[in-house]
């Protein structure tokens, strides 16, 4: 019997061209695991009306463990269009399977790792007074809060008469009083500061783990006084508790800005669900892009890990695939930390930078090329002759 269950959700797309890749890496460092295909994604919604079915949900709920691929998702009236005929009208509401797993699961805690290859062509560089360049070092965890504020789902178009007179309430609300309510849209950005406190403390607990000298909490308490005043009023709260550790905080418009200046500075960023979303991606930018971006949704007793990249529908149907498996498999080595596995993640990492830094097997992404079925023609890698290179740097 296998030591592991592991619920495997390629979802839609690009998922099921790169979620087995990463299995197969997981089989040849011996990760002993079962794998239990669950169906997730666009297909259920269309057949379904429900993009994240019950039988996925117990799935999880039994096992604890999930790899996931990617969604595609589009917006409500696009949704409702491309539903079987017999379930339009029936009152199904399109939710993000993934957003609808995070909070049925309290996966309240996101890791989002960027790390820089040596070797990438896409790596940030910094051009030098005397004509050279640098290329700073850079390794950054962004911690995002993954159930709450803007990805609550507390929104309403036309919002209900209840909610117009509680909004009215609020002097601030005046200058809204008469639009008419087809015309009037409102999301609710929701902080609590259990979920703030939990955050905050994996981070602080990570910058501890790693040696790093400070967290920074990026928010922006200066407009958004209340929910980002509570993140940030939490996160002094609890650096209290890690005298060995500064707290530094930053606006989030002025830390986009900064993170193309000194990115090597932030090893460890804390932010609400929508900033932690948007500083990810940034960062992400510096190290190769999405091909190259991992993370993990964390809760009590659940926990998912899936690429941060989309679906990338338009490249799903091409034989052979050409997308960069690397950010599925650096998500394979994040669920190796978390069970415990943390050599096998580290042979995983150590044979990625290997080919990465030896640089005869690129894709499309890394050579800057267009993709498309061109792409293997001028040189690219496909998505199976990337992990074949990263297998053999394992043997």
């Amino acid at each position: 019997m296998a030591k592991h269950t592991v619920v495997s959700m390629p979802g839609d797309g690009i998922g099921n061209q790169v979620l087995p890749e990463a299995v197969r890496v997981l089989k040849a460092v011996g990760f002993d695991a079962e794998y239990v295909h669950a169906d997730i994604g666009w297909e259920c919604w269309i057949n379904e009306g429900n993009a994240l079915p019950q039988r996925t949900i117990d799935l999880l709920a039994k096992h604890k463990l999930g790899l996931f691929g990617a969604i595609t998702s589009k917006p409500n009236k696009e949704a409702q269009a491309e539903l079987k005929p017999e379930l339009r009208g029936k009152g199904h509401v399109y939710y993000s399977p993934i957003v609808t797993m995070r909070q049925k699961f309290n996966l309240d805690i996101c890791m989002r790792p960027c790390v820089g290859f040596l070797g990438n062509p896409l790596n940030y560089i910094r051009k030098r007074v005397d004509g050279g360049f640098d290329e700073p070092r850079i390794d950054t965890t962004v911690f995002r809060q993954n159930t709450e504020g803007m990805y609550a789902g507390v929104e309403w178009t036309n919002p209900p008469e209840n909610v117009r007179a509680a909004l009215n309430t609020h002097p601030r609300f005046k200058a809204f009083a008469n639009v008419p309510p087809a015309d009037l849209a409102v999301s609710v950005r929701i902080i609590t500061r259990p979920a703030a406190r939990r955050i905050v403390t994996a981070a602080f607990e990570y910058a501890k783990k790693r040696g790093f000298k400070g967290v920074t909490i990026c928010e922006k308490p200066n407009v958004v006084r209340e929910t980002s005043g509570m993140m940030e009023e939490t996160a002094k709260e609890v650096a209290k508790n890690y005298p060995g550790i500064d707290l530094w905080s930053t606006n989030i418009d002025a830390q986009l800005m900064w993170l193309n200046k000194n990115p090597e500075d932030y090893n460890v960023i804390v932010a609400s669900n929508l900033f932690g979303d948007i500083l990810s991606d940034a960062f992400a930018g510096l190290v190769g892009g999405l091909g190259f971006a991992a993370s993990g949704n964390i809760g009590d007793e659940v926990a998912v890990f899936e690429p941060t990249h989309g679906s990338a529908p338009k490249y799903a149907e091409l034989n052979p695939p050409i997308v960069n498996p690397i950010a599925m498999i650096l998500t394979a080595a994040m669920m190796l930390d978390h069970i415990g596995e943390g050599a096998r993640a580290d042979r995983i990492r150590k044979a990625i930078a290997d080919v990465v830094k030896e640089g005869k097997v690129r894709t499309y992404d890394m050579m800057r090329i267009s993709g498309g079925a061109k792409s293997i023609s001028q040189g690219a890698a496909s998505t199976i002759l990337m992990t074949d290179a990263i297998l053999a740097k394992l043997k």
